[in-house]
């Protein structure tokens, strides 16, 4: 056996590689002869027409419709994002609290809140705030969004935070305990850091997530990138182009949004790898007396 082969599952012999081969050239002409086959269905029915496409090239399309609800999408995404990070840390570390009563407390709300259909929430919220004219009309949608979203993914971030700290060695916290180290330095200090980089790529997944969940408020009236595309379609007769240049963007903002996760996670780690110096053997002292100036002659 290779130097290179995995521990967890042997080698693939001559006739497990062929099969291997032959199931992913499989694949491919499937997903090949799938999407030829959805070419042919859009084509024949002129979805593909100039005519159909030729008002994306068209400012006042993208100023009445497409960048409006681009803004709406990124806003209420950015907004939910910040605050759904920030309450998921509190709730995520309050889960892990000494306190009985903190902690079954923490536990119960972010059990209800991952109860919750975002989409419901937001529904429910959205009538509440008009009944009550809790936010100015022109942002009852807006708020209803963002603060459903809130509620939702902060829960599921609780989770991840709360996971990702019990994921630490104990050896660490009994190191800082040991050294001295309050509570919140101890969090603060050694945890939080060591917990934020290694659960970075669930925080991303969380975060795309959020930003295409936004979708969702178009069923009460928020102006997003979905409900502007179909606008887009009703009034050019061209729905099924609409979405595909919704859909477009979408892509382009959740590659965007992971690729500047991915970009951050490896600078987080490359920090923690600098930070690391190795101390030579002939400089640690293993017989000075306790009190003894080692420094003098």
């Amino acid at each position: 056996m290779s130097a290179s082969a995995s521990v967890l599952f042997d080698a693939p012999g001559p006739q497990a590689r062929f099969r291997h081969r032959l199931y992913s050239v499989l694949v491919v002409i499937a997903l090949v002869g799938g999407g030829w086959w959805l070419f042919n269905a859009f084509a024949e029915k002129d979805q593909f027409t100039a005519e159909k496409w030729k008002p994306f090239l068209e400012a006042d399309v993208w100023k009445t419709y497409l960048l409006p609800g681009l803004e709406g999408t990124l806003v209420a995404a950015a907004i939910s994002i910040v605050f759904a990070v920030l309450f998921g840390m509190i709730f995520g570390i309050l889960r892990l609290s000494e306190h009985r009563w903190v902690r079954w407390t923490a536990g119960a709300i972010v059990e209800l809140a991952r109860a919750i259909p975002v989409l419901i929430l937001m529904i429910f919220l959205f009538a509440v705030f008009g009944s009550y004219k809790i936010f100015p009309s022109d942002q009852l949608a807006l708020a209803a969004v963002v603060i459903a979203l809130v509620i939702y993914n902060a829960s599921v971030i609780a989770e991840i935070v709360r996971a990702g700290i019990r994921s630490l060695p104990k050896g660490q916290s009994e190191a800082a305990v040991a050294l001295g180290l309050r509570k919140n330095q101890l969090m603060r200090l050694i945890l939080l850091p060591q917990a934020i980089t290694a659960m970075l790529p669930a925080l991303v997944s969380q975060m795309v997530v959020v930003l295409k969940d936004t979708a969702l408020g178009y069923q009460i009236t928020y102006v997003e990138l979905v409900r502007s595309g179909q606008q887009v379609g009703a009034s050019q007769q061209n729905t099924i182009p609409a979405l595909m240049v919704v859909a477009l963007i979408m892509i382009t903002l959740n590659l965007a949004l992971t690729f500047l996760a991915t970009t951050l996670e490896k600078r987080l780690r490359g920090r923690r790898k600098k930070g690391t110096a190795v101390v030579a053997a002939d400089s640690i002292v293993t017989d000075g007396a306790p009190g003894v100036d080692i420094t003098k002659p």
